[in-house]
């Protein structure tokens, strides 16, 4: 049944994430993408939606797939498919907070933890690495690959315009004037995520809908 299927999944997926939500986007890619439940370019805007929205990536990302592969059976199909998806993303993290949480200090001082927490980090960083050329291969160039690089014609330049321009963007810190005790001071800010996003739609409709 697929409800069970995607329980299943999800479990899986939660289970063996470490670290962020954007280091389960591998694991998403290969079990959704592999069963047919999405399209790889699905995938991509579901990405897109679910980093756009409030709340944590992992839970709005399982969220939305599971409403879209659970709608083919109506909107109750829609309504179970989330709950299984959002339920089980993040039992086996509850189960193992419950768990250790405990004992996790007096874990933490063995040698073989700390061992294990330092081949866990850069296992991380390598697969929050591989979904950002993953998605960047699929949105920008065309979906190249290692072993096929004639995709790269097909290379969106308008996606990596905007993708260098926020870039850039999202590196420049602005004056901004703060009161400290009553005296004018003036500290230099990023610009805030959010804004970085809202500028990001507005030219995704400009580029997209109103010049090309």
């Amino acid at each position: 049944m697929i409800f069970l299927e995607l329980f299943w999944t999800f479990f899986k997926i939660g289970l063996f994430t470490i670290g962020v939500g954007y280091a389960m986007i591998p694991l998403i890619s290969s079990e959704v993408v592999a069963n047919g439940w999405l399209t790889e370019q699905s995938l991509i805007d579901f990405i897109a939606v679910s980093e756009s929205t409030p709340g944590p990536f992992a839970i709005n990302i399982a969220t939305f797939i599971g409403s879209e592969v659970g709608s083919v059976y109506g909107v109750f199909g829609s309504f179970l498919g989330a709950i299984c998806t959002t339920v089980s993303v993040v039992l086996p993290s509850l189960i193992i907070i419950f768990t250790i949480a405990k004992f996790f200090g007096k874990l933490t001082e063995k040698q073989l933890v700390k061992d294990a927490f330092s081949g866990l980090r850069p296992a991380v960083v390598g697969l929050i690495g591989y979904a950002f050329i993953s998605l960047a291969a699929d949105v920008i160039f065309g979906g190249i690959s290692v072993k096929d690089f004639s995709a790269i014609k097909n290379t969106d330049f308008a996606a990596l315009g905007i993708f260098v321009f926020l870039f850039v963007l999202s590196q420049i810190k602005f004056p901004v004037k703060k009161n400290e005790s009553g005296a004018a001071a003036v500290r230099k800010k990023k610009v805030h995520p959010i804004l970085l996003i809202g500028i990001s739609a507005v030219l995704g409709i400009l580029v997209y809908g109103v010049i090309l």
